[in-house]
């Protein structure tokens, strides 16, 4: 198997740089869209701590861990892979919530 990239040919590695070139695409947009998550779930936390709700919500996990196991499915991607991805996700949105909650707690506190 051939390691050096320069000994292609040049229609294989242009092949390879098109391919390559929509993958940094689509990384980008990925961590865009993972930026916007996060801007909604920090609100989402915001509010939570302001009504005291709990920062974890397991019935919303587990409805959204189904539908996006479903939507890997139906896409071709391994639902074993999207859920470990979404638990990562999750996991750090419900630190996120936790250390807006205690924030918010101690700002309550000095302001009694």
């Amino acid at each position: 198997m051939t390691s050096e990239i320069s000994t292609l040919s040049p229609a294989l590695r242009e092949q390879l740089q098109e391919l390559r070139s929509s993958i940094d695409n689509i990384d980008a947009a990925l961590i865009c869209m993972l930026a916007e998550r996060f801007r909604c779930t920090q609100r989402v936390g915001e509010l939570k701590a302001q009504y005291g709700l709990p920062p974890v919500d397991a019935k919303r996990e587990e409805k959204q861990r189904k539908r996006l196991r479903s939507l890997a499915q139906t896409t071709g991607l391994d639902p074993e892979f999207s859920e470990r991805f979404f638990a990562f996700v999750v996991k750090e949105v419900i630190e996120n919530h936790k250390a807006i909650a205690q924030a918010y707690e101690s700002r309550n506190k000095k302001q009694s």
